[in-house]
Formats: C-alpha cells, sequence, structure tokens
C-alpha cells in the first residue's frame, strides 16, 4: 500500500435542514442509489467543516450554516478494503435551490417521516437522528 492510499481516509459531510426537512442525495457512485447526506473527501490543508461545505454546494448547489458537530462515523468494508471516517456537521440552510450535481443522482428535502422507505448509506440515519436533536427539533 502506498501512501497515497493510506487507511483511514478522512471524509465530512453535512446534514442540513430547511423547514423541518432535511436534505440528502441519492448516490451517484458505489455504493450506488443509496441516499446519503452531501459529503466526500477532505483536501489536504482543508477542514473537515470546510470540505463539508465544499462538498454540500458541490452535489447539491445549498450552502449551510454549519455550527454542530454531529459525529466521527465510520465505514469499514472488507472487500473490497476500505475505511472512512466521516466527520458530520449540522446546520440550517442558508441559500440555494436543491439540485443534483457532481456525486448526486437526486438531491431533494425530505421530511422524517419519509425516511423510513429509503435505503441509506451506512450511519446517515443515526447522524439525521442526532443532528435533529443537536440542532433542537
Amino acid at each position: 500500500m502506498t501512501a497515497s492510499q493510506q487507511l483511514p481516509r478522512l471524509g465530512a459531510s453535512a446534514c442540513v435542514w430547511k423547514d423541518g426537512k432535511v436534505l440528502l442525495v441519492q448516490r451517484a457512485k458505489p455504493p450506488l442509489g443509496l441516499w446519503s447526506l452531501p459529503g466526500g473527501h477532505v483536501e489536504f490543508g482543508e477542514t473537515a467543516v470546510a470540505a463539508a461545505q465544499r462538498e454540500l454546494l458541490e452535489e447539491s448547489g445549498v450552502t449551510a450554516d454549519l455550527a454542530e458537530f454531529v459525529g466521527l462515523y465510520e465505514i469499514i468494508r472488507e472487500e473490497p478494503p476500505s475505511h472512512y471516517a466521516i466527520a458530520c456537521y449540522g446546520g440550517m440552510w442558508r441559500s440555494g435551490a436543491a439540485q443534483a450535481s457532481s456525486d448526486a443522482v437526486e438531491a431533494r428535502w425530505m421530511a422524517p417521516a419519509e425516511l423510513d422507505s429509503l435505503d441509506f448509506a451506512p450511519n446517515v440515519r443515526e447522524a439525521i437522528a442526532r443532528a435533529w436533536t443537536l440542532l433542537g427539533f
């Protein structure tokens, strides 16, 4: 394994709320089709919260005040071998209409009652629930 393949990889995600609904994106990359929070890799020299804000804008066209650290979530897979540590930040919508771009097939605001029928990427349900509590809903 080379230094560029070192594991775990650091990622960041954004759990953004508007009018009691959370912003979700449907993944265009493996695991394809799962619903997730907007997010991706943290680049060298970038803070995790800055990465969450950048990925949010790139994937959905939305900006937000990411005021709360929701948690650190790990995804470890044996095949193919991968290990991600994802720093999740929560906050309120600031601007932009949710539109899928970049790594997303679809971007949509969803009420908590709509979430039960969705297939989520790992840890997303837990992050949404924790953000809901931290943001005082």
